[in-house]
């Protein structure tokens, strides 16, 4: 199988680092193109996959051609990728907020949307997958056996997509956040800096591994861990007072919206 990537970010080289470390793809199958020379050499080096600045020339043996552009470039990249595609390529798409009806333009072409998150930059990511209208059972097993290579993945239906780019795309933004402000109020209490980052980081791991071994779910794993007149209760009771969850809520459901208007161009 041959894989081109085009567009070498830091999704791409999540996704490339994972194929190649795994044994999903050989790196000598694997081709990454970007206008940047820099970011290209850093890929031979790293991954020792091949490299192009020929959009075209790169995809016109490619059996899987990944979309890791940002949406806003798409419309410039895609004509000359679209005519050097063979007809039988499959085009995985990790471009947020870009259906793939947008991508096909009514022609024969099958698309498998993708919605991956930076910690597939550790081997530690959650994706969502998508087929779109003409993609089979074995595009999707495809896109899963790459995606797999750097963490979780679940079928989606791809109206479904945006509500997967605000809960796991943007994710964990939500979570850094949180890390962000408990280490600040550490501060303001005047623990040493390093030692906060540490219990934070701990914290959210730990709490993330707890309810995932247990199969438990966060409202019972809360009320377990709050005691009635307790240091958490008057935590979790001033969250509640200052409307903590309502802002999360709300704030995924701006994602979400955020996510519709990209794909509405």
């Amino acid at each position: 199988m041959k894989v081109v990537f085009i567009g070498a970010g830091n999704m791409a080289e999540a996704v490339v680092s994972g194929i190649v470390a795994n044994g999903v793809v050989p790196n000598g199958n694997v081709c990454v193109t970007d206008i940047s020379e820099e970011r290209l050499n850093h890929f031979q080096k790293s991954y020792a996959v091949e490299t192009s600045i020929d959009n075209a020339a790169a995809v016109a043996n490619a059996d899987v051609v990944v979309l890791s552009v940002k949406p806003q470039i798409f419309p410039a990249v895609w004509p000359d990728i679209e005519g050097a595609l063979k007809p039988d390529a499959l085009v995985v798409s990790i471009m947020a907020g870009i259906p793939s009806s947008k991508i096909t333009g009514g022609k024969a072409i099958r698309v498998v949307r993708v919605m991956p998150n930076t910690p597939s930059l550790v081997g530690e990511g959650a994706s969502g997958i998508a087929p779109g209208e003409l993609a089979t059972d074995a595009d999707l097993k495809i896109a899963e056996k790459i995606l797999a290579a750097v963490g979780t993945t679940v079928i989606v239906k791809e109206e479904e997509i945006d509500a997967v780019t605000a809960l796991s795309g943007s994710g964990p933004a939500y979570v850094f956040y949180l890390l962000e402000s408990m280490i600040e109020a550490a501060g303001q209490m005047e623990l040493d800096a390093g030692i906060s980052r540490e219990l934070a980081l701990a914290t959210v791991i730990g709490a993330a591994k707890l309810m995932q071994e247990t199969g438990e779910e966060a409202g019972e794993l809360r009320n377990k861990v709050t005691s009635k007149g307790g240091t958490t209760a008057a935590a979790i009771e001033t969250m509640q007072e200052r409307g903590v969850k309502e802002s999360i809520v709300a704030a995924m459901w701006a994602a979400q919206a955020r996510s519709r208007e990209l794909a509405n161009g």
